[in-house]
């Protein structure tokens, strides 16, 4: 996939789920916890993701659960409540 298309379906991912969560972030934050996220969703749920070069609704869907999940746990490590 290329990579523009991947860092921008990232950074969207996890400014969906900043507004999912109330949390906003910089773009780079965006892109982290979007790409991050897509990975751990796969890995969770065992489909499709943004990183294999899957741009359908299944993959943005699983990304975007793995994103909000990351994005809570790094919210309870900064409340210090997971710590």
């Amino acid at each position: 996939m290329n990579l523009l298309v991947w860092l921008i379906v990232g950074a969207v991912i996890g400014w969906a789920a900043g507004l999912v969560l109330g949390d906003r972030n910089s773009v780079l934050v965006n892109i982290i916890v979007g790409i991050v996220g897509a990975m751990i969703g796969g890995l969770l749920f065992g489909g499709p993701t943004i990183n294999e070069s899957a741009l359908n609704l299944t993959a943005m869907l699983i990304s975007l659960v793995g994103a909000i999940i990351l994005l809570g746990v790094v919210n309870l490590v900064r409340r210090g409540r997971l710590a």
